[in-house]
């Protein structure tokens, strides 16, 4: 079925549902695994140089923003990695899910990012309508 599972995360309360969707979808395979992708867009990567100027500080904060979803894989025993990426959200997931074979991408309906999201459309919708495998938006 699913064994190798895309979960797209940004720290958002639907991501970390995200997280839970997977470990249900994993537990029921052996040897699952899952990657994390977190995308940095360029517009929040300037602001945090900006306010915070330090790249260990930002880096650190980025990894806390995925701390919660680690921690429900963890719970699970599921083995998984997480992937930084930077750029625009929709795209960089697309692209990355399309390089690598996932069986399934799953992303949660809406993000930390509501701007983005009434200016240039759902994250979540551009990834359903190119990615090339099958995509489970939760909510």
């Amino acid at each position: 079925m699913y064994k190798n599972i895309l979960i797209a995360a940004d720290g958002s309360e639907h991501s970390i549902r995200t997280a839970e969707r997977a470990a249900e979808l994993a537990g029921l395979q052996m040897g699952a695994k899952i990657t994390i992708i977190y995308v940095v867009d360029v517009d929040q990567s300037k602001t945090d140089v900006l306010t915070q100027g330090d790249k260990t500080v930002i880096d650190q904060k980025r990894k806390e923003r995925l701390e919660p979803i680690e921690d429900v894989l963890q719970g699970k025993d599921i083995s998984y990695e997480i992937v930084i990426r930077h750029g625009e959200p929709g795209p960089t997931i697309v692209h990355y899910a399309n390089d690598h074979a996932f069986d399934i991408v799953i992303i949660g309906s809406r993000g930390l990012n509501a701007l983005q999201e009434m200016v240039l459309g759902s994250v979540s919708h551009k990834v359903a309508k190119r990615a090339k495998c099958p995509v489970m938006i939760v909510k």
